[in-house]
C-alpha cells in the first residue's frame, strides 16, 4: 500500500507522547507529519458548528470529504470540547472509512509520512516500514494532557482530565471499527519514565533498523 514510500506508523492512547515523537521522526527522517487525531477534531468542530449530532454520519462524511489535511489547525483543534466529541464521531464506521482514504493518500506521497494516531498500524497502513505503539501510565498521560491543554489556555484539574482519558481509551478500545490496539509486529514504547529526548533515541534507533532491513 505505502508503495516505495516510507511510512511510519505511530498508535497509542491520548498524551502518550505519539505526537511529540512523530514529529521529531519526521523532522530526523525527512518526511511529512499527519496528526490523524487532528481529521477527528476537525471533523467534530464541523458538526458542533452546524448544530448537527455526533452521531449524524452522512453530515460527518461531508464533513470529512471537504477537509483538506494540509490547513488543519492543532491550536485551535486543541479545545476540550472538540477533543471530546471527536472521540464519539470516531466511531462511525463511514466516517473512518472516508477519513482512512484521505490518510492513505497522504502517507503514500512521496517521500513517505509519519501518521499518528489509533489505527495507522493495524488499518491505515498495515504494510507500513516501521511501526511502533506508544503508551503511559493513565496517570502520567492526564499530567501531559492537562499541561498541553493549560498552554493553550484551557485550564483543566489532572483529575478531570484523568476521567476524561478513561472514558476515550474505553470508546476507542471497545468500537467494533478499527479499535486502538497494538498492531502485532509493532514496537512498543512505554514512555512512563522516559523524557521525550530518551523515547526519541529509542524510536529513531528501531526505524532505522527496519529501514536498513529493507534495502
Amino acid at each position: 500500500m505505502s508503495g516505495a514510500s516510507l511510512v511510519i506508523a505511530i498508535d497509542g492512547p491520548a498524551a502518550s507522547g505519539k505526537g511529540t515523537l512523530a514529529r521529531r521522526l519526521a523532522s530526523h527522517f525527512g518526511l511529512r507529519h499527519l496528526d490523524t487525531g487532528l481529521t477527528y477534531r476537525a471533523v467534530a468542530e464541523r458538526l458542533l458548528a452546524s448544530g448537527a449530532k455526533h452521531d449524524d454520519e452522512r453530515a460527518a462524511v461531508a464533513a470529512a470529504e471537504a477537509l483538506d489535511l494540509a490547513t488543519l489547525d492543532a491550536v485551535r483543534l486543541a479545545d476540550h470540547r472538540i477533543g471530546e466529541a471527536a472521540s464519539r464521531v470516531a466511531v462511525l464506521p463511514e466516517l473512518r472509512r472516508a477519513l482512512r482514504e484521505k490518510q492513505r493518500a497522504f502517507g503514500a506521497a512521496p517521500p513517505g509520512a509519519v501518521l499518528d494516531g489509533r489505527d495507522i498500524g493495524t488499518v491505515v497502513f498495515p504494510d507500513a516500514t516501521a511501526k511502533l505503539y506508544v503508551t503511559a501510565s493513565p496517570e502520567t498521560r492526564a499530567r501531559r494532557r492537562a499541561l498541553e491543554l493549560a498552554a493553550v489556555g484551557n485550564h483543566l484539574g489532572e483529575a478531570e482530565v484523568l476521567e476524561d482519558l478513561r472514558r476515550r481509551d474505553a470508546r476507542d478500545m471497545a468500537r467494533s471499527d478499527s479499535p486502538l490496539r497494538p498492531a502485532a509486529d509493532a514496537y512498543l514504547l512505554d514512555t512512563t519514565d522516559l523524557d521525550i529526548e530518551a523515547a526519541f533515541r529509542a524510536a529513531v534507533d528501531y526505524v532505522s533498523r527496519k529501514v536498513a532491513s529493507r534495502r
